[in-house]
């Protein structure tokens, strides 16, 4: 049996998926052109903090919660018509899960190089 590393996953992820720099996102952010998705684990975000204006949708749910009809998206009035940008702590579960979601039918999806760690040196906002 032949297993694949998950660094190899994630370069084959990367080649189906939309790649964008934290100063992309935040451009888009600004311009309120898409929905910022945090893919971070609670005790990532407590350590943390959160980023401003970001929906927080752990990586063990994103399946579930993306969904049109889930009450997440509802409760949160996310809009699906904009861009889903997701990110993680570094951006290799954000490369998967972007993945995922194109596998779901989701178009319009891209993930953050570098993650959270990038996107706080890029000028966004952090909320504890």
């Amino acid at each position: 049996m032949t297993l694949k590393s998950p660094q190899t996953l994630i370069s084959e992820a990367l080649k189906d998926v939309k790649t964008i720099t934290p100063d992309e996102a935040l451009k888009l952010s600004n311009e309120n052109k898409c929905n910022l998705i945090d893919i971070r684990d609670a005790n990532e975000l407590q350590k943390l903090g959160q980023i401003e204006n970001s929906y927080n949708i752990s990586r063990g749910l994103l399946e579930f919660s993306i969904h049109p009809d889930s009450t997440f998206i509802q409760r949160e009035k996310i809009d699906l018509h904009k861009e889903l940008v997701l990110f993680c702590a570094a951006g290799g579960r954000s490369a998967l899960a972007a993945k995922t979601l194109k596998e779901m039918g989701f178009t319009n999806v891209s993930h953050v190089e570098g993650g959270f760690g990038a996107m706080v040196n890029s000028g966004f906002k952090i909320k504890k």
